[in-house]
């Protein structure tokens, strides 16, 4: 088998395991008793986000080849989120959960031994791409790709997937039984946890090649790094990509329960709508041009500057907020929808991928690795634990649950996060000014 394509198979599955339910958890959460919570369930992937990859990033230097140790905290996270799974099942559907308490701590674990994967898997691609022969620049990207492509299958999959007193079948219409609704997301989770279990031990070894000299502590863990906060311009970066990084899990977090809480309207149209009704479908337009996205990033850095890109992605977050705001899932309001799916690409990629370029190009080589993990550590570790703890207040303010959905002044709720995402914007645009611009030759 093509090596490109075994490793394509691997990000595939590494992130088809995500999406079966980081999009439409809220809705299941909702019906558990947990809807109070959903702000915890995401912000526990920042706060894991933090330590945990570092962590696994030492073990596998120094004890268990990566691709082993990728497979060894697959079988864990699979295990855990089948745990999760069965509480669900035992309650049964439609039900609160007999024991929240046990439930979180179980999801958090999982998470806990999800989150390093993603590192994990990249340290795998790379090396055995390198171990062929093979060129990372010109041969990863097909394969990153892939793992995209995973995560809106598997997103198509608990959107359509239902079992009921008919049994299992797939549906566009409303249906409760729904794996989007239910615990049923957690089995698919876990159980394409434990295929990538299996399949990370048929891949070859990585064998990596051991430092002779001895590292610090400092070093080991990353945290020479924060040196670079001794330059205004490093300084004023990573505090803005923690402000951002507020706004990088509010989506998925409510979207799910603000698309469905239409069902509960009393105009049918509005109730009945395909918006409503897949909510999940939906929002796969967000990935969809995450992907088409990291295509555009190389011409728009060499025409306009990190500045101005980054700045793009920073609107992007407001019109991403408003349009959900102004929306509804019947026309013309739908279009907004689709027009705030499609411009998520714009806000995550041009942030997370040109910040990443960004962050490359302005370090000395000795601490890149360890500039990327900070960079990590303040977007997708501080700040989207804060952002989603925040966002968490202001729709349990603004929202209740009743009957099932989670009603309020969603419109209300989404203005504020843009209002957060235009001052974020602004404030970056008026006090950062690169050193010097980016070297994108290599791009």
């Amino acid at each position: 088998m093509n090596m490109k394509f075994r490793l394509a198979l691997m990000n595939f599955l590494e992130f088809a395991v995500w999406g079966a339910y980081l999009t439409c958890m809220g809705n299941y959460l909702g019906v558990a008793g947990l809807g109070d919570q959903i702000s915890w369930f995401y912000a526990i992937q920042g706060i894991v986000s933090i330590f945990m990859p570092t962590l696994m990033g030492i073990v596998a230097d120094k004890y268990i080849q990566p691709q082993r140790l990728l497979g060894l905290c697959h079988l864990l996270a699979g295990g855990l989120m089948l745990s999760c799974w069965w509480l669900g099942e035992q309650a049964g559907f439609g039900n609160e959960l007999a024991d929240k308490s046990l439930f979180i701590a179980l999801y958090t674990l999982s998470v806990a031994f999800y989150m390093p994967t993603i590192a994990l898997s990249n340290t795998v691609a790379f090396t055995i791409l390198k171990n062929n022969g093979l060129d990372t620049v010109k041969d990863f990207p097909p394969i990153r790709v892939l793992g995209t492509v995973g995560f809106i299958l598997t997103m198509w999959f608990v959107n359509c997937a239902c079992v009921d007193e008919t049994g299992f079948g797939f549906t566009l219409g409303d249906n409760p039984h729904k794996f989007q609704y239910t615990y049923m997301q957690f089995f698919v989770s876990g159980i394409l946890s434990f295929v990538l279990f299996a399949y990370c031990f048929t891949l070859p070894q990585c064998k990596l090649e051991k430092k002779e000299q001895k590292v610090s502590l400092v070093e080991s863990l990353g945290l020479n790094a924060f040196k670079l906060f001794k330059r205004k311009q490093m300084a004023l970066f990573f505090i803005f990509s923690a402000l951002l990084g507020m706004c990088l899990q509010v989506t998925n977090g409510f979207a799910g329960p603000f698309l469905t809480h239409f069902n509960a309207s009393p105009d049918p149209a509005i109730a009945d709508s395909f918006a409503a009704d897949n909510a999940t479908l939906l929002t796969s337009l967000s990935q969809i041009s995450e992907a088409l996205c990291i295509l555009m990033i190389p011409f728009f850095l060499k025409r306009f500057g990190i500045k101005v890109v980054l700045l793009m992605s920073m609107f992007a977050w407001v019109v991403r907020f408003g349009f959900f705001g102004v929306g509804d899932p019947t026309m013309p309001g739908v279009i907004f929808f689709i027009l705030s799916c499609i411009v998520y690409g714009v806000a995550f990629d041009f942030f997370n991928v040109s910040g990443g370029i960004f962050v490359d190009q302005e370090c000395e080589p000795s601490i890149k690795a360890s500039a990327q993990g900070l960079f990590m550590m303040t977007s997708n570790g501080v700040g989207a634990t804060v952002g989603t703890l925040a966002a968490g207040e202001v729709v349990n303010y603004f929202c209740s649950w009743q009957d099932g959905y989670l009603q309020g002044e969603w419109t209300t709720c989404w203005y504020i996060f843009a209002a957060f995402a235009l001052m974020v914007g602004v404030s970056f645009a008026l006090v950062f000014h690169p050193e010097k611009k980016v070297n994108h030759e290599r791009s």
